[in-house]
């Protein structure tokens, strides 16, 4: 897999929302030291007008570092970008040693049963003054899974899946499910999969659109005898 280049644009965005919000708590501080000045001098308007600044920085500043936290983990999606890379070595009857390679650099050996992998991903879209405002659609890869080409198996034998998402305290996708009140900016969000059989010898590119659907493509042919996928 290439060099995850798309990357930097998400730090970017994390890295710009938390250099705004120390700006903004600089300013803040700023303003309370001039609230304190203007109390001790008895000028109770100015005292005033400098409390009502120092809040509305304080609060902008939060707000500013919470956005950028709950971003944190999530890449922009402004092309069709490559998300992972994928191979399987057979461990038993339908049962697979996934290799997986991340756009973010993590390698993952993760077992899988079943006869198709299943890779899911997480889609953030805005509302159109957000996007205005310069935010593209963001993304996190969710998990890995298997599944049983037989519906009955896929009810009666055990499942295997894998979180690759990571959740921290704050996602903004968690959040926006939650409380979508509180997050009028986000317009949806929704989840997307690809899936393939699982086979020895071939190698999956897994890459997702700028609509925010997954597809799934084989990039090396099978090599392993036939009858074994």
């Amino acid at each position: 897999m290439s060099p995850p280049t798309h990357l930097t644009g998400t730090f970017g965005l994390f890295g710009a929302l938390v250099g705004v919000a120390v700006v903004l708590a600089l300013l803040a501080l700023w303003a309370l030291s001039s609230l304190v000045k203007a109390a001790r001098a008895r000028r109770p308007l100015r005292t005033l007008n400098r409390l009502a600044l120092s809040t509305v920085l304080a609060l902008a500043a939060a707000g500013s570092a919470f956005f950028g936290l709950a971003l944190h983990g999530y890449d922009r999606l402004t092309s069709e970008v490559p998300v992972a890379r994928l191979s399987f070595a057979r461990s038993g009857d339908q049962q697979w040693l996934a290799h997986l390679r991340l756009a973010d650099g993590r390698q993952l050996e993760l077992a899988l049963a079943g006869d198709e992998w299943q890779l899911d991903a997480r889609v953030l879209k805005w509302r159109p003054y957000a996007v205005i405002a310069g935010l593209d659609p963001v993304y996190k890869i969710d998990r890995l899974s298997g599944r049983y080409r037989d519906i009955e198996l896929e009810r009666s034998r055990s499942r295997s899946a894998h979180d690759l998402a990571g959740d921290g305290a704050l996602d903004l996708w968690q959040l926006a499910r939650a409380y979508p009140k509180w997050l009028p900016f986000v317009d949806t969000e929704y989840g997307s999969g690809a899936y393939l059989p699982m086979r020895e010898g071939v190698e999956y590119e897994v890459t997702l659109s700028p609509l925010g659907g997954l597809v799934a493509r084989t990039v090396t042919p099978a090599t392993a005898p036939a009858g074994r996928d």
